[in-house]
């Protein structure tokens, strides 16, 4: 009998660590006898804290939201006392949303326990690797990769066996294997739960990728806001070593490769691959003209090849299962999967990791189950805060490269900020920008000041201050900005804004003009009015105002002075009866 408990960091974040501590507590004060063990995230992240029971029998149970009175209860069905544990169990649709998923890079997350490589071994672990260093050279494993289609997963797509090729034809008896875990975008967390998962899966991806270039070293840079992930990648590089999987001829051959991590300091221009080698440098993060290109001279001026965790995450089961079992997944010119972060306004958030070519409309509805709270949908970010605001009318885009592209918006490394009615699309393109002039290196002319240019526009459009000829200079601001910045970061961040321009001008326009935010979220913009007939004369408005701009008596309607109201909400947020209108 087996119990295991998630423990990735949106597990810990709801209580799983006290949950596995009273099961410990219980299995010993019982005398039951079985193996307790933790494991990471398996993406229904909204159904945190998750316990799986495998009963001797092999039959598996899985209980949600796992509370105190909810241990007990299992504590009693391993007693075989009278319980009531099935009030815990996942529900059907639940099941069903995980189990219709398509799982390569996060085929082991939630199932095995990450601080075990014995349970990854068994999971056919390490055996591509050996594969590789034992029947194939390594121009083989890169026609393998090219048959795959693989694209790279941290935004670009760029094709993961060019790069490889391009490493291992260039010129130099040393070269870097670098892994980019710098996942900084808003919203998205997919590469922090495979390393907290299944960090034995990146080693070997890792490995593969040494192995075709000609490698001996490999460096994981990883941001340092990630401590559990750092904590699980190290011990599963030192039980690699003590396996001979790490280390010097490995699997009796002549194969030698070692693994070091790298916490970085935040930056989220690091994810740019020459901003990340300058950061190992010891540099300041700062993006570097291309070329020459990292295969060329890369990290110590070496050829060096940077593949994000994804990436590498799909690696062991191409090579298990070969390129043409990858390439089948997917699109034309989209192969295999993709694991997506589902957050803002969805029902479900968490992780989802289906085929390319899937509709938006299928995530959100599907795995995500809709709006949360029954509100309507209204647009989904793709692509982080370089990535492009894709409305309600398309949401049935398929999700590939192309497709989204064709939107305005991009794949990213796979963040889907979902908005409702009542996000305002202004204040979310205002939101962007500010994110993107606050994590600019400030290099280039362009990014640095135009962004800020473009944030002061759009600050002054949501205090109500817009002017005539705004819209026409923030188009105009963002394409200079696009047109004239050195590296991705720069060339994207206008993104935001173009496509909000292109799909939700009206909203630009109510600012602007009729000085409203139909979104009822920009203060400066809303008037508070209270309906007589339904204020009661409570003055509970009237204590709670902090500018005295609401008087009365008891027991008859008050009033709000909008000369005095400074637009806090204080007011609605305490009506009882509903009789503060907002417009």
């Amino acid at each position: 009998m087996r119990i295991t408990v998630g423990e990735g960091s949106c597990g810990v974040a709801a209580g799983a660590t006290e949950i596995y501590s009273l099961l410990e507590q219980g299995i010993k004060a019982f005398g039951i006898d079985c193996m307790l063990t933790v494991t990471g995230c398996i993406g229904m992240c909204y159904l945190e804290p998750i316990v799986n029971v495998t009963l001797s029998d092999g039959q598996l149970a899985t209980y949600v939201r796992v509370s105190a009175e909810a241990v007990g209860e299992i504590l009693k069905l391993l007693c075989n006392e009278e319980n009531n544990a099935e009030q815990y169990l996942i529900a059907q649709q639940d099941q069903e949303n995980l189990d219709a998923q398509q799982r390569i890079a996060l085929q082991n997350c939630g199932i095995i326990d990450p601080e075990n490589i014995d349970e990854y071994l068994d999971a056919q672990g390490y055996q591509a690797i050996k594969k590789c260093i034992t029947e194939l050279t390594p121009e083989q494993v890169i026609d393998e990769m090219q048959a795959s289609g693989l694209g790279g997963r941290g935004g670009a797509g760029f094709p993961t066996w060019f790069k490889w090729q391009s490493a291992r034809g260039s010129e130099g008896d040393k070269k870097y294997m670098i892994c980019n875990a710098d996942e900084g975008d808003p919203g998205a967390f997919m590469d922090r739960a495979v390393i907290e998962g299944d960090p034995h899966q990146l080693i070997e991806g890792i490995m593969i990728g040494a192995y075709a270039i000609g490698s001996d070293e490999g460096i994981v840079y990883v941001r340092a806001e990630y401590p559990l992930a750092i904590v699980r990648l190290e011990l599963a590089i030192i039980q690699a070593r003590e396996r001979g999987i790490l280390g010097e001829n490995i699997f009796g051959t002549d194969f030698c490769f070692d693994l070091a991590i790298k916490a970085g300091a935040g930056a989220f221009v690091c994810g740019e691959e020459t901003a990340l080698i300058a950061s190992l440098e010891g540099e300041r993060g700062m993006p570097r003209l291309k070329p020459p290109y990292p295969a060329q001279k890369g990290f110590l001026k070496l050829p060096s090849n940077i593949n994000n965790v994804e990436t590498f995450a799909n690696v062991p089961w191409i090579i298990r299962n070969g390129g043409s079992a990858f390439a089948a997944i997917g699109t034309e010119d989209s192969k295999g999967t993709k694991v997506f972060a589902l957050t803002g306004k969805i029902a479900k958030g968490g992780l989802a990791e289906v085929p390319m070519g899937t509709t938006i409309r299928e995530i959100v509805y599907g795995v995500g189950g809709g709006i949360r709270g029954g509100k309507a949908f209204k647009a989904v970010q793709m692509g982080g805060p370089s990535g492009g605001c894709i409305p309600a009318k398309l949401i049935d885009t398929m999700i590939d490269y192309r497709s989204l592209a064709a939107t305005g918006a991009i794949m990213g490394s796979g963040g889907m900020v979902i908005m409702d009615e009542s996000t305002c699309m202004v204040d979310m393109a205002r939101f962007f920008i500010e994110f993107t002039c606050n994590e600019s290196c400030g290099k280039c002319t362009h990014c640095r000041i135009g962004n800020r240019r473009m944030l002061e526009i759009l600050e002054r459009i949501c205090n109500g201050e817009g002017q005539d000829g705004d819209i026409e200079l923030l188009s105009a601001l963002a394409e200079q900005v696009k047109d004239g910045s050195l590296c991705g970061l720069g060339q994207t961040s206008p993104n935001p804004v173009l496509t909000t321009l292109r799909y939700f001008r009206n909203e630009y326009e109510d600012h602007i003009y009729n000085k409203k935010c139909t979104a009822r979220q920009c203060k400066p913009l809303l008037t508070y009015t209270v309906i007589d007939d339904l204020c009661i004369g409570c003055n509970l408005c009237a204590k709670r105002c902090p500018s005295g701009a609401i008087t009365g008596e008891l027991k008859k309607p008050y009033i709000i002075d909008n000369e005095k109201c400074i637009q806090c909400g204080k007011c609605a947020e305490v009506c009882k009866f509903a009789a503060v209108a907002v417009d």
